[in-house]
């Protein structure tokens, strides 16, 4: 009897844990320790539940004596299995593919270059491929983003660079972000009266002639045990930037579509929205480049406020050797 109470117990216990896990908002536990990590890796999690079922089915089959136990523990973790790959259906699995750029299009492409890694050239080309006119680099310093300008303007699409550096001496690159703009949308001017993220710098800039779109390149710290109260105090400071008439924000978040705030077009930061979740790829992870892009974490985004149209989003899984740990992500939005 006590055995049979114990059990079920550690069945409801089990059963709430993994729905915390699967559903932390509901919880008001998203940005939790421990949950805050989970969450970012639904798919994964969700091929370690199936795998732990089959193990569960199997003792059960072996070992008539605990066989409604373990054979509940399998339904739990199918069920867990079950509502991760609603959530991840609803965000969308994505498309390799994109339209080349329309007219009047603005396109955004953003990659966390592992302080540098990845080289200027390899940053060149992907951005000259992509025609993209805004190219924000998390963890890339203002020697390797000048060098990157210079391949683009030698390919013909010739960009201002602005750099933020919060270690000068470059011994940690990573706390560097630069953001390129193409001329042709004019002038932009660095705006630092509007603080900044915590530990790894962000940037905003503003055209100086106030015609055009706000562009926010950014980089939270990543929810790691000792950071917990920075990265919500980043988010917190991403929900109030990204709002007003025409801004984009890109870059490397260290969040998930879970850790977002809601909008009235659907999960975002401030008034803006994500491009993944509105064109269906908001599924298709960007870290680590070490697990398929169906398995990892989609921390990397594009967002735009509703003034913006979102017309399209990839996941770029083509550079995954090019030496950083993040795959760069394009979106392309209508004014």
């Amino acid at each position: 009897m006590i055995l049979r109470f114990l059990a079920a117990v550690l069945l409801v216990g089990v059963a709430a844990t993994l729905l915390v896990i699967a559903w932390p908002s509901l919880f008001g536990l998203a940005g939790a320790p421990v949950i805050a990590q989970l969450v970012s890796l639904r798919a994964l999690s969700s091929l370690v539940a199936v795998v732990g079922a089959g193990a569960f089915a199997i003792i059960a089959g072996l070992w008539p004596a605990a066989r409604r136990f373990f054979a509940a523990l399998a339904i739990i973790a199918l069920g867990f299995t079950a509502i991760n790959l609603a959530v991840l259906s609803a965000r969308g699995f994505g498309a390799e593919s994109l339209a080349p750029p329309g007219d009047g299009e603005i396109t955004v492409l953003a990659w966390n270059t592992r302080g540098d890694a990845t080289g200027a050239r390899s940053v060149a080309d992907l951005a000259l491929a992509e025609r993209a006119d805004i190219v924000a680099l998390p963890e890339t310093t203002e020697e390797t983003a000048v060098a990157v300008a210079e391949l683009m303007r030698e390919g013909g699409r010739p960009m201002w660079v602005h750099t933020i550096a919060f270690d000068e001496e470059l011994e940690l690159k990573a706390r560097s972000t630069s953001v390129l703009v193409s001329i042709e949308l004019g002038e932009y001017a660095r705006d630092d009266q509007v603080g900044n993220t915590t530990v790894l710098p962000s940037i905003v800039l503003r055209p100086v002639d106030g015609d055009g779109p706000t562009i926010i390149g950014v980089h939270p710290v990543a929810p790691i045990p000792n950071e917990l109260a920075n990265w919500r105090a980043d988010l917190a400071w991403l929900d109030e930037v990204c709002r007003g008439e025409q801004v984009i924000m890109a870059g490397d978040l260290n969040a998930t579509a879970d850790h977002f705030t809601a909008t009235d077009d659907g999960p975002g930061m401030g008034s803006c929205v994500d491009a993944g979740l509105a064109t269906g790829n908001g599924a298709v992870g960007t870290w680590p480049t070490r697990l398929p892009a169906l398995l990892g974490a989609p921390i990397d985004h594009v967002l735009a406020t509703p003034d913006l149209t979102l017309t399209g989003f990839r996941v770029i899984q083509s550079v995954d050797d090019a030496g950083s740990d993040h795959r760069p992500i394009v979106a392309r939005l209508r004014p």
